[in-house]
């Protein structure tokens, strides 16, 4: 018998990566059967409940923070919640050891060379964070979700009208001059340039150019809603323009999922007028042809890229043979279902291309039909493929490409279903990602597969030779684990298919060049410490900001601040 108590912090303000170091932390203490550290909205809330952490829970509102502790005994849990402070007091990280300014402003004047600004606090201070750079004359890299619609139109406007780019909301992967910022994988450098309205998409495609031997000039993310009819692909016609005058890019790959249809007219137009050959991947859209003037269009990520370096001029590098393992050995599963848990929004959607041809019925969050629409993204039905980056998991809780906490609870919770034979997760390594995936996915498949010998799993590894996670040694441990590694999605979806279903067919002003990726690249980073941490270790420099909620997070007091600056 275990007993569960709560501490409820109302308008705290923490790192959401410190936040999962406390759980972590909170989880080694004597006594302590399970810790959950989040903010308090419902979505967080119901998943607490779901692993019975919310029993006798106090009130608390989505700008609070929740420390909740089952434990064997009342003293081990309340101990547990006394020793809060000293491990928050304890915390160290790479940006603790230098002096960390309190404002952007002060950061500027300390690294006036900086052209980007990295942004990734919590989506309601977001937009304001982001005008202040534009303010400051500083690109924007927009890591930070939740931010309404109408901020994203107003910030893309003004930064177009400053020359400016703005990439992002919700941007997870952009490549600018060999530096990765977000979630980028580390990549030769070359001469094929990538705008994504996708980070995994950009991840993939850059991944497959670096395995096939070519390289990458830029790649460019704009947010997974740019090429949304109330945005109009502010940032994409921008990226295109900005590798269209670019000496050192000789193709040019363009990635989304599906463009509202007035926009794909217009971007298609202006993909013409590039001068360069140009891939496109617009997942699940229905191309007008294979080729449309210098357009070449793809079908599925690893198509875009093997495209793009077969489309290089002969003095460009040459492409490289590459052997995928093909997964063998692996008998069909009793179980009747497919659970696929991404971190990764582009890989989901791009899974669903392939998997609705093969499975029904087929649900997910992140649907093609309305007919896939799953109807509860806490709950999993028949055939599922769940982004766990979608905004409902990640407000208050760090993005499952870094923390796999929630991944793990929900791989549990689909083990446990009899008629789930095939659990599917996607393993995107890079810069900003998770240190080691597998060695937190991979021995719970080990367990699951422990518990029930008839039940398959599928890792689906993103990733190069040159990544700090290390390919091989990712790949082996998921194989030594039991789980059939491939590396791509078509690969995927075909085990998918071989056990599952029938074989599907495959679906179908100018910013200033010189203020883009100036040499040495420079930058400046507000929220996640890991983003600072990664442009350092590429050598990069780079200032973080020591960043607090204006006002404690109190709306009332923000908007009187607001109307006093203005």
């Amino acid at each position: 018998m275990t007993v569960v108590r709560s501490e409820v912090r109302s308008g705290a303000y923490y790192d959401s990566a410190v936040l999962m170091r406390l759980q972590r932390a909170l989880l080694e203490l004597p006594g302590v059967a399970d810790a959950g550290v989040v903010m308090a909205t419902p979505a967080n809330c119901e998943l607490l409940d779901q692993s019975d952490l919310l029993a006798g829970t106090p009130r608390a509102g989505p700008n609070d923070l929740l420390l909740v502790v089952r434990a064997e005994t009342e003293a081990a849990a309340l101990a547990a919640l006394g020793q809060v402070d000293a491990l928050l007091a304890r915390r160290r990280s790479v940006a603790a050891e230098a002096f960390r300014p309190k404002s952007l402003e002060t950061a500027v004047r300390q690294l006036p060379e900086a052209a980007w600004v990295l942004v990734s606090v919590p989506g309601r201070f977001a937009a304001s964070v982001a005008r202040q750079a534009l303010d400051l004359d500083r690109h924007v890299f927009l890591y930070s979700d939740n931010v309404p619609l109408e901020d994203e139109v107003a910030l893309k406007q003004a930064a177009r009208d400053k020359g400016l780019l703005v990439m992002g909301p919700d941007c997870g992967t952009a490549i600018v001059g060999g530096v990765g910022l977000g979630f980028a994988n580390r990549v030769r450098r070359g001469p094929i340039g990538l705008v994504g309205a996708s980070g995994t998409g950009l991840q993939a495609v850059t991944s497959r150019i670096h395995a096939l031997g070519s390289g990458v000039s830029h790649a460019l993310g704009t947010g997974g809603r740019d090429l949304k009819a109330e945005v109009g692909a502010i940032t994409a016609h921008q990226a295109l323009d900005v590798l269209a005058r670019d000496p050192g890019t000789r193709v040019v790959v363009l990635i989304s999922k599906p463009p509202a249809p007035e926009v794909v007219t217009r971007l298609l137009a202006a993909a013409q007028t590039v001068g360069k050959p140009v891939v496109v991947d617009f997942l699940g859209y229905p191309p007008p042809a294979r080729r449309l003037g210098a357009i070449r269009f793809a079908s599925t990520l690893a198509e875009a890229a093997e495209l793009a370096v077969g489309l290089l001029p002969a003095d460009a590098g040459a492409s490289a043979t590459i052997e995928i393992p093909q997964a063998s050995g692996f008998q069909s599963p009793s179980g009747r279902y497919l659970r696929a848990l991404f971190s990764g929004g582009t890989l989901a959607y791009e899974a669903v291309l392939g998997l609705q041809a093969i499975l029904a019925p087929l649900y997910s969050n992140v649907p093609i039909t309305d007919a896939q629409r799953l109807p509860d993204p806490l709950r999993s039905q028949a055939h599922t493929v769940l982004d766990l980056g979608e905004d409902i998991f990640t407000v208050g809780r760090l993005h499952p490409m870094l923390d796999n906490d929630l991944r793990l609870r929900r791989l549990g919770q689909e083990a446990g279903d009899p008629q789930v034979g095939l659990i599917w997760l996607d393993v995107v390594l890079g810069e900003g990602a998770h240190p080691d995936p597998a060695a937190e996915l991979a021995p719970a498949i080990s367990a699951a597969r422990q518990h029930r010998r008839d039940l398959e799993f599928l890792a689906l590894v993103v990733g190069t030779d040159a990544d700090p996670q290390g390919l091989d040694s990712q790949v082996e441990r998921f194989a030594q684990a039991g789980a059939m590694v491939c590396r791509t999605t078509a690969e995927a979806v075909e085990i998918v298919s071989r056990r599952l279903g029938q074989r599907p067919a495959p679906p179908q002003p100018p910013v200033a060049l010189d203020r883009l990726a100036p040499e040495p690249f420079a930058a400046i980073n507000l929220g996640l410490e890991s983003f600072y941490a990664s442009l350092v270790s590429q050598g990069a420099s780079a200032v973080h900001v020591d960043w607090r909620p204006p006002a404690g997070g109190n709306e009332r007091l923000m908007a009187l601040l607001a109307r006093l600056k203005s």
